[in-house]
């Protein structure tokens, strides 16, 4: 089964199209279609992580929010 990501990102490189399979051949894959399939899942897992971090940041400034260190409020 394709992923119609990658398919459509095939269809709309036009004079490209050499130039990135030049760089995938480079790069040892196989095939156009491989080199980009492992390009969107290396963006995925950089937003993820991304993510990850903003979430754990937000729950850091929260628990700061909450633990006041004076008495007055």
């Amino acid at each position: 089964m394709q992923n119609q990501e990658v398919v459509k990102i095939i269809e709309n490189l036009k004079g490209r199209k050499n130039y990135e399979e030049k760089k995938a051949s480079k790069l040892g894959f196989a095939s156009l279609y491989d080199y980009l399939e492992d390009k969107i899942l290396k963006k995925q897992k950089a937003l993820e992580e991304k993510q990850k971090e903003l979430e754990v940041s937000h729950t850091e400034n929260q628990s700061k929010v909450n633990k006041k260190s004076c008495s007055c409020c």
